[in-house]
C-alpha cells in the first residue's frame, strides 16, 4: 500500500480508537469500532485479496466512528432502524471523505470511497458488492452469536434469509465455509433449508 493509504487508514484507526464501547479480542479489551474495522479489513483480504485501494478505504471506514450516531436517537422500529442505518452511512461518508481529504487523496477518489461506504447500487457495482459481502461474513462470524442470545428463533431465521439475499455468490460461498458453533450453523442451515 502507499504511504497515502497508510496514512488515511492510520487516521481511520485513530478516530475508531477513540469508541468508548469495549469489546473483548485476544485476550483483552478494546475499542469496539477499531476491532470491527480491522476484522473488516482482515475478511477483505482474505476475500478479495485484489481490492482497490477504494475499496480497502471503505472497508475500513464503513463504521468510522459509529457511537456517535447512536441508534436510541431514533424511533425504536423498523422505520427508524432504516431511518438510523441510512443516517449512519451518510455520516461514516462524510467521516472518510474529510479523513482522505487530511490525507491529499483527489475529490474523484473521495467521492468512490464515499460512494462504496454507502453502497449505492450494490447489485451493479462489483465493488459496492463486496462491501456487502464482506460486511455480511464479519456480522456472521464475529458477532452472530451474540446476535442470537438476544433473539428469537422465527427472527434470527429472517435475519439469516435476509443477510444471505444480500451476499453474491461469492460472499455465501465463503459464508458455508466460515466456522461457527453448533447451534449457529444449524440456524443457517434451517434459514437456507426454507
Amino acid at each position: 500500500m502507499s504511504s497515502q493509504i497508510d496514512a488515511a487508514i492510520a487516521l481511520i484507526d485513530e478516530a475508531n480508537a477513540q469508541d468508548p464501547n469495549m469489546v473483548s479480542a485476544d485476550g483483552s479489551d478494546h475499542p469496539a469500532e477499531l476491532i470491527y474495522s480491522q476484522r473488516m479489513s482482515e475478511t477483505l483480504e482474505r476475500v478479495y485479496p485484489q481490492a482497490s485501494d477504494e475499496l480497502r478505504l471503505a472497508i475500513r471506514a464503513q463504521h468510522l466512528k459509529r457511537w456517535t450516531l447512536p441508534r436510541s436517537e431514533f424511533a425504536m422500529d423498523r422505520k427508524g432502524y432504516h431511518a438510523w442505518r441510512n443516517a449512519a452511512k451518510v455520516m461514516h461518508a462524510e467521516e472518510a471523505g474529510g479523513i482522505m481529504a487530511k490525507a491529499d487523496f483527489e475529490a474523484d477518489r473521495i467521492s468512490r470511497v464515499q460512494s462504496l461506504i454507502r453502497k449505492e447500487r450494490v447489485k451493479h457495482d462489483d465493488e459496492a458488492q463486496a462491501v456487502e459481502d464482506v460486511a455480511c461474513l464479519v456480522f456472521l462470524e464475529h458477532y452472530f452469536s451474540a446476535f442470537a442470545m438476544k433473539h428469537d428463533h422465527e427472527k434470527l431465521i429472517r435475519i439469516v434469509r435476509k443477510t444471505w439475499g444480500k451476499m453474491s455468490e461469492r460472499g455465501q460461498a465463503v459464508a458455508l465455509k466460515l466456522q461457527m458453533d453448533a447451534d449457529q450453523a444449524e440456524l443457517v442451515r434451517e434459514a437456507l433449508a426454507g
